[in-house]
C-alpha cells in the first residue's frame, strides 16, 4: 500500500490486535506496522524510512539473541565452553563448572546460574531447578538435584553437587546429563532444556567452565503416547540392553569403597566397609535398605562371616565399619575376600544388589587392590570397586540377614 503526501495512513484491525510474542509478559502493540515499515515511505511520505523503529517503542524483538540471554563473549576466557544457535537460545543458557578429582575418585559439579530461560508459568516466569544424571546408569541411583529458585528466568544457584566413586573408566565412556526443569506444585514438573557433556572432555584435576545453550530433550524410541513413568522405564531398559550386548559384560549395580590393611602387630587383615554409591534400587519406593556382608573364602569352619548394620531408604549409604580376620600374611595369598551388598526386607528373603571378589583369581582393580595389600603391610589402601549382578555361588544360599 502506497501513501501520498498529506494522506492519513489507515491500519486494519488485525494490526491493532497484534501482540508481542517475545519471551516475557504479553505486551499489546499499538501498530504492528511500526515493526515492519513499508518501502517508499520516507520522511516526505508521512512515514519512517525502511528499518527505522519508532522512538516511543523499544521492542525486545529488535534486540539480538546474545543481548537478551547475556551470552559470554570470547574475551571472557579461553576455558569457557560455549556456543549459540537460533534453535536453542529460546530455551536459555546454563553456566556451570566440572572438575574430576582423580585422587579421590569424585566428580564435582558446580551449578552456577542460568540466563534467559523459557517462561513456563502464567506470569511469564518459571520456578527452575537443575537435575544431574550419569548415563548409562539407573536414573534414580545417581540423580542429584539443586534447590528451586522461585519466579525467575535468570536463576542463580551457586550449588556444588558431587558424585563419588567415579573412576577413570567412567570418564572414558559416561555422559553427564544436566536438565533444567520448572517445578509445579499443582501438577507435574515441566522440562525446559538439557545439556549432555561426555566426561572424556574433562582432564583430571582441571576445572572446566561451561556456558552453553540448553537443548530440547532427546526423543526416546518409545511412543509419545506412553506415560512419563513408562518412558523412564523404557529408557532404563534400553541402557541395560546396551550393556548386555557386549559379550562377557555384567550389569553394573553400583560402587563400593573398601579399605584393606594387613596389621603386622595384630597379625590379621583389616577390612573397612566405607560407603557405597549409586546402588541399584530394589524397593517399590525407588530406594533400597542396604547392608554389606563379607566372607574370606575358602571358609571350612564357616566363621568368616561379617555383616554391617542396615541403612534405611538410601542408594548412597555410609557404613564406616571395620572387620578383622586373624590370619598369617602367607595364608592370605590363597584366600579370596568376597563382598556382597544386600537389600534388607522384612518377612521375605533379602534381595541381592551386587558383589565383588578380591583375591588372586580376581581381575583388574580387584586383583591389584588385593596384591598391593599383601605387598604393603600396615598400609591402609582405599579403592572403589564396581558391584556386578553376578551372584557368587557361595552367597546364593545366604540371602538372610
Amino acid at each position: 500500500m502506497r501513501g501520498r503526501r498529506g494522506d492519513r495512513m489507515t491500519i486494519n484491525i488485525q494490526e491493532h490486535m497484534a501482540i508481542n510474542v517475545c519471551p516475557g509478559p504479553i505486551r499489546p502493540i499499538r501498530q504492528i506496522s511500526d515493526y515492519f515499515p513499508r518501502r517508499g515511505l520516507g520522511p516526505e511520505g508521512g512515514g519512517r524510512g525502511f528499518g527505522e523503529a519508532p522512538a516511543r517503542l523499544a521492542p525486545l524483538a529488535l534486540a539480538p539473541p546474545a543481548a537478551l540471554l547475556g551470552a559470554t563473549t570470547p574475551e571472557d576466557g579461553a576455558e569457557v565452553d560455549s556456543y549459540d544457535s537460533d534453535d536453542t537460545t529460546a530455551l536459555g543458557m546454563l553456566e556451570f563448572d566440572l572438575l574430576y578429582d582423580q585422587a579421590s575418585c569424585t566428580l564435582h559439579c558446580s551449578i552456577l546460574r542460568a540466563k534467559g530461560l523459557k517462561p513456563m508459568d502464567f506470569n511469564g516466569l518459571a520456578d527452575p531447578y537443575v537435575k544431574l544424571h550419569l548415563l548409562p546408569g539407573a536414573c534414580k541411583a545417581n540423580k542429584l538435584k539443586t534447590k528451586t529458585q522461585r519466579n525467575t528466568l535468570n536463576p542463580v544457584w551457586n550449588e556444588d553437587l558431587t558424585y563419588s566413586g567415579i573412576t577413570d573408566e567412567d570418564i572414558t565412556h559416561k555422559v553427564l546429563r544436566i536438565s533444567v526443569c520448572d517445578e509445579d506444585k499443582l501438577s507435574h514438573n515441566e522440562f525446559i532444556g538439557e545439556i549432555r557433556v561426555p566426561l572424556r572432555r574433562l582432564k583430571p584435576s582441571q576445572k572446566k567452565h561451561f556456558n552453553i545453550c540448553l537443548e530440547r530433550q532427546v526423543p526416546l524410541a518409545s511412543p509419545s503416547s506412553m506415560s512419563a513413568a513408562l518412558r523412564g522405564i523404557s529408557c532404563y531398559l534400553k541402557e541395560l540392553e546396551q550393556v548386555e550386548q557386549g559379550p562377557g559384560l555384567l550389569e553394573e549395580r553400583g560402587r563400593i569403597l573398601l579399605s584393606l590393611s594387613y596389621s603386622s602387630r595384630r597379625r590379621g587383615l583389616l577390612v573397612g566397609i566405607m560407603r557405597c554409591a549409586h546402588l541399584a534400587a530394589m524397593d517399590v519406593n525407588g530406594y533400597s535398605d542396604p547392608y554389606v556382608k563379607t566372607y574370606l573364602r575358602p571358609d571350612v569352619d564357616k566363621k568368616s562371616k561379617h555383616k554391617t548394620c542396615v541403612k534405611k531408604k538410601t542408594l548412597n549409604p555410609e557404613f564406616n565399619e571395620e572387620f578383622f580376620y586373624e590370619m598369617e600374611l602367607s595364608a592370605l595369598a590363597t584366600k579370596t575376600l568376597e563382598v556382597t551388598v544386600w537389600d534388607y526386607d522384612i518377612g521375605k528373603s533379602n534381595d541381592f544388589i551386587g558383589g565383588v571378589s578380591l583375591g588372586p583369581g580376581a581381575r583388574g582393580e580387584a586383583r591389584k587392590h588385593w596384591s598391593d595389600c599383601l605387598r604393603q603391610p600396615d598400609a591402609a589402601l582405599e579403592r572403589w570397586h564396581t558391584l556386578t549382578s553376578e551372584l557368587p555361588p557361595a552367597a546364593g544360599a545366604l540371602p538372610s540377614a
